[in-house]
């Protein structure tokens, strides 16, 4: 052990920490050494969004601990920066193990501080915690969370005032704030909940209200209120809300899988708690097979991301991944609101640079713009926020499954996502027949994209220089040609500059990321893009086929398919 580590370690046997974590860190210096070392080799990084990481003892771990430091710095920043009057903060939590009790941590610090506190009493989706900042006209929202992280994960998000993610200038005010706490000695800290303000039905009844004015077409949901619905909230926050707003919306075959419906942090039906994976949605799959099942949809904990699975053309059960459900969801949109005569004056649609270029194709369709942003729903928030005196946000979202419809969320928001990826299937039920005759319809009218991601796991302080080397590997001695293809142009996010094959360099215009990005001749793109919240480096694929027929639609998948195949082995051995 060096000596910077012995050093954390030794504070951390100190009066100022509880019995239990002294003992939890006497048994990894008796047993665990590695441990030990993983847990104060470094600070828990509170980054741009708030910090994420294996819960446990340690400088490294989230605990109560660094969750009373980093709400200690959150408090300093805003006191710096905020009248008095607008300390006001709302925090919610998801159903991870803790959660509750990190919530509570919160409140108690930010109660110590001088600051009026909400607490939603139970548990709830993160788009609630969004939509209350903006309700209850808070300065800032606090929620416990690991998204879809494995059980040994939670974490700790911060919301601004317009309900988004931070970002620039809050987000490094803030951490500069947090990064000055060293020790729990210098939080302010209540003895009790005392004038916390409790929510609880009612912000409910506020949320899911604003959720259902999106809807368009209620007509197809009362002429297909029998649709099978097949939904799991895998053990999260999800069946707080969702099931009931279906089925206030007229839909009256709601089937949950019961197996899953009760929160429980330890996710014990399933692998890693993740709708965007195959073996997570198994039992929810199972069940709509069992009943016939038009439709089924997964949430993650904290329902800001769903998965959704439909019938192909034989009847079979498959997963749509997110870039397909967010095309869907876009042409619904555009679609109906030209046709029922509600397209704005001045609409738009958002989307990451790393989702699908078949939502800017749709996009055109309707002559919409089609704006892209940095990965993360921050940065759709903030282009909202830049744009919304002159132009109006329609939907948009990620590949990674979120996504958001309309404005009163300023975040991915997987409980309205539902409700409206249900009236749109009803829709497409009653015009295409079903939801893949409806996708298979967008393909052949505006091109059929396909796109895979690949994620590759480095934990630990090693995994962290795997991942830097990677990365510098590619900015240094970038491929010339990907899949038999010659590359046309490289984006590097991170220097906000496109460098084409022939040297010469163009200017991007999007902030400074860690992202790298490949388009070739053809059309196809790769992305290399370390994960913000997970010890993963991702590539993501995307290929297209302009001319789509719905004659050859099964060949030409398959050549999609063989395409990506190539790109991600190449890629992947270079």
């Amino acid at each position: 052990m060096n000596t910077e580590v012995a050093k954390k370690v030794e504070a951390w046997l100190s009066d100022s920490y509880d019995s239990d974590t002294i003992k939890a860190i006497e048994d990894l210096i008796a047993n665990d050494s590695e441990e030990l070392y993983e847990s104060f080799y470094t600070d828990l990084e509170f980054g741009t969004g708030g910090m994420r990481g294996k819960m446990g003892v340690g400088t490294n771990r989230v605990n109560v601990y660094t969750i009373g430091m980093a709400t200690q710095g959150l408090a300093n920043y805003i006191k710096s920066e905020i009248p008095k009057d607008r300390w006001r903060v709302v925090i919610a939590y998801d159903s991870r193990n803790n959660s509750r009790l990190f919530a509570e941590t919160a409140a108690k610090v930010l109660l110590g501080n001088d600051f009026e506190v909400f607490l939603h009493s139970e548990l709830r989706p993160t788009p609630q915690l969004s939509f209350a900042v903006r309700e209850l006209n808070c300065v800032s929202g606090i929620v416990i969370t690991a998204s879809h992280n494995p059980p040994e994960y939670n974490g700790y998000k911060v919301y601004w005032e317009d309900g988004a993610q931070i970002i620039a200038p809050h987000d490094e005010g803030i951490i500069s704030q947090v990064r000055l706490i060293e020790s729990p000695t210098e939080v302010q800290k209540a003895d009790d909940l005392d004038g916390v303000v409790m929510l609880g039905k009612e912000m409910d009844e506020k949320f899911t209200a604003a959720g259902r004015k999106q809807q368009l077409r209620p007509d197809v949901v009362s002429k297909h209120s029998d649709m099978k619905i097949v939904f799991t909230s895998l053990h999260g926050t999800g069946g707080q809300l969702v099931p009931d707003q279906l089925r206030d919306m007229g839909f009256t075959e709601v089937h949950e899988v019961v197996e899953q419906a009760m929160p429980n942090g330890d996710f014990p039906t399933v692998e890693s708690p993740n709708p965007e994976e195959q073996s997570a949605m198994k039992m929810a799959l199972d069940l709509a097979n069992t009943i016939g099942a038009d439709l089924v949809m997964g949430t993650d904990p904290d329902a800001d991301r769903v998965g959704i699975g439909v019938r192909n053309s034989e009847g079979k059960l498959i997963l749509l991944n997110g870039n397909e459900t967010g095309a869907l969801l876009v042409y619904y949109y555009l679609k109906n609101l030209t046709d029922e005569g509600k397209m704005p004056k001045s609409p738009f649609i958002a989307k990451t640079i790393v989702s699908s270029d078949l939502i800017s194709a749709i996009g055109k369709r309707f002559d919409v713009p089609v704006y892209n942003t940095l990965t993360g729903f921050k940065y759709i928030a903030a282009l909202i926020r830049e744009k919304e005196n002159q132009e109006q946000f329609i939907v948009g979202g990620e590949e990674s499954y979120g996504y958001m419809c309309g404005d009163f969320v300023r975040d991915k928001d997987a409980v309205t996502a539902a409700i409206m990826i249900c009236e749109m299937a009803a829709w497409a039920k009653e015009t295409h027949g079903s939801v893949y005759a409806f996708l298979q319809a967008i393909h052949v009218e505006c091109g059929m994209y396909m796109e895979s991601l690949i994620s590759v796991k480095k934990e630990g302080s090693a995994g962290k220089k795997e991942i830097v080397a990677m990365m510098d590997q590619f900015r240094i001695s970038p491929p010339t040609t990907l899949g038999g293809v010659e590359l046309k142009f490289m984006d590097d996010v991170n220097t906000g500059t496109r460098i084409f094959k022939d040297g010469s360099k163009e200017k991007l215009n999007l902030p400074s990321s860690n992202v790298i990005q490949f388009r070739l001749e053809n059309g196809s793109i790769v992305t290399a893009r370390p994960s913000g919240t997970e010890p993963k480096i991702k590539f993501y694929f995307s290929v297209c086929l302009i001319d789509c027929a719905i004659d050859e639609y099964d060949s030409q998948k398959a050549l999609l398919h063989e395409q990506i195949n190539s790109l991600s082995k190449e890629l992947l051995d270079y």
